[in-house]
C-alpha cells in the first residue's frame, strides 16, 4: 500500500469517533515500533517527522525508510507527515519529497519561536494549502502557541501565554481552508509540562470543547499530548537518570478531546522515555555489551509497547481495515471539486 492522505484518516476517524496517535520519529527503529504496534492492534497510523528529525536522518533515508514500512506493512494505511512545519519553503519541500502531509504552523514565525500575526499565519497557511491541495496533500495548520521547545521549535513559557480564541479559529479556518487544525489549550512540548497533575487552571478542555461546537466538522489536533508516565520516568532515574518529578497531559483528557473533534494526537516524549530507560537498564545490568542490537532492540520493543498501548487507548485500534486507501490523485480531484463548490 503505498503511503495515504491524512484526510482520509482523520474523515474515517471522524466518521468512528475515535483519534489517531501521530508519532515522532528519528530511525529506522522508531518506524520499526510504531509499525509492529500498528499490525499487532490492526490501527491505521501518522507517522511524523519535524524538520530537526529530517536534518538528522537525512530527507532520502527518512522516505524511503516509509517506502519500506509500506512495502511490508500493506495493510495498514499510512501518512508520512511534516511536524511543525516553519515555512511554506519547507512544507512545500516536503511534499515534493513525498509526504502525505504537511503541518503548516504560522503561529509562530520563520525562526521557530517567535509568535506571529493573525495576518501573517493565515497568508502563509493558505500559501501551503493551495500548493497541498492541488497535489492531494493534507494540510493540518496552528493558531494560538504550545508552550515548551522540541526540536528548536516552540514559543517556550507554560504554554498558558497564547491560548487559542474560539473565534479566532473560526475565522481562520474559513480563510485558510486547512484540513486540521492544532490548538493551544495549555500543553507544552517536551516532558516538563506541568508541575502538578493538570486541572481546569492548566489544561483548557473548555476551549477545546467551545472550537469544537464552532467547527464541528474541523479536525482538531492536541500537541503536546504525552501522558509521561512516572513508571517510564522511574525506569530511567532507577538505571542512572536523574528526571525531575513532572506530569503530562491525562489520557482521560485526550479521550475527552476525541469526544469533541479531535482527531489527531501527537505523542512523542512518551516513546522518548520508553527508548530511554530500556537502553539505560541494559547499560546497567550488563555493562560488557557493545553491539547496538544488544540495547536498540529492548529499546524498540519499550517504544512498540506504548504506542500500542496509546492506539487502543485512542480508540484507533482495530480500524485499519475499514476502508480502501484513495490514491493522492483521487484527493486532489476532491479538494479541487470542494474548491468549485465553495
Amino acid at each position: 500500500m503505498a503511503l495515504v492522505s491524512m484526510r482520509q484518516l482523520l474523515d474515517e476517524a471522524a466518521k468512528g469517533g475515535y483519534g489517531i496517535g501521530a508519532f515522532n520519529v528519528n530511525n529506522m527503529e522508531q518506524i520499526q515500533a510504531i509499525m509492529e504496534a500498528a499490525r499487532e492492534t490492526k490501527s491505521p497510523v501518522i507517522v511524523q517527522a519535524s524538520r530537526g528529525a529530517r536534518s538528522y536522518a537525512q530527507d532520502r533515508y527518512l522516505y524511503h525508510l516509509m517506502l519500506a514500512a509500506s512495502e511490508l506493512y500493506p495493510e495498514i494505511p499510512i501518512v508520512l507527515h511534516q511536524d511543525h512545519g516553519n515555512s511554506p519553503a519547507t512544507c512545500k519541500s516536503a511534499i515534493d519529497l513525498g509526504f502525505t502531509s504537511v503541518m503548516m504552523d504560522g503561529s509562530l514565525m520563520e525562526d521557530g519561536k517567535t509568535p506571529s500575526s493573525f495576518d501573517y499565519n493565515v497568508a502563509v497557511t493558505k500559501e501551503v494549502v493551495e500548493y497541498a491541495h492541488a497535489r492531494g496533500v493534507t494540510v493540518e495548520a496552528e493558531i494560538g502557541c504550545l508552550g515548551g521547545i522540541e526540536d528548536g521549535h516552540g514559543a517556550g513559557g507554560s504554554g498558558m501565554e497564547h491560548l487559542t480564541d474560539p473565534a479566532q479559529a473560526e475565522e481562520f479556518v474559513k480563510a485558510t481552508g486547512c484540513d486540521a487544525l492544532a490548538i493551544a489549550i495549555g500543553t507544552s512540548h517536551g516532558a516538563y509540562k506541568f508541575s502538578r497533575k493538570p486541572d481546569g487552571e492548566v489544561l483548557k478542555m473548555d476551549v477545546l470543547i467551545e472550537i469544537h461546537k464552532r467547527l464541528p466538522t474541523t479536525h482538531l489536533v492536541m500537541h503536546g499530548s504525552s501522558s509521561v508516565p512516572k513508571e517510564l520516568i522511574d525506569i530511567i532515574n532507577q538505571y542512572g537518570g536523574m528526571m525531575k518529578t513532572t506530569f503530562g497531559v491525562p489520557v482521560e483528557e485526550i479521550q475527552l478531546g476525541i469526544k469533541n473533534g479531535v482527531r489527531k494526537v501527537n505523542v512523542d516524549t512518551d516513546n522518548r522515555l520508553a527508548i530511554t530507560g530500556a537502553i539505560r537498564k541494559v547499560f546497567v545490568e550488563s555493562p560488557e555489551k557493545f553491539d547496538p542490537r544488544d540495547y536498540l532492540k529492548p529499546a524498540r520493543d519499550a517504544m512498540k509497547k506504548v504506542v500500542a498501548l496509546r492506539m487502543t487507548q485512542f480508540g484507533q485500534a482495530g480500524h485499519a481495515g475499514d476502508y480502501e486507501s484513495l490514491p493522492m490523485s483521487v484527493m486532489a480531484e476532491r479538494y479541487k471539486k470542494e474548491l468549485v463548490g465553495a
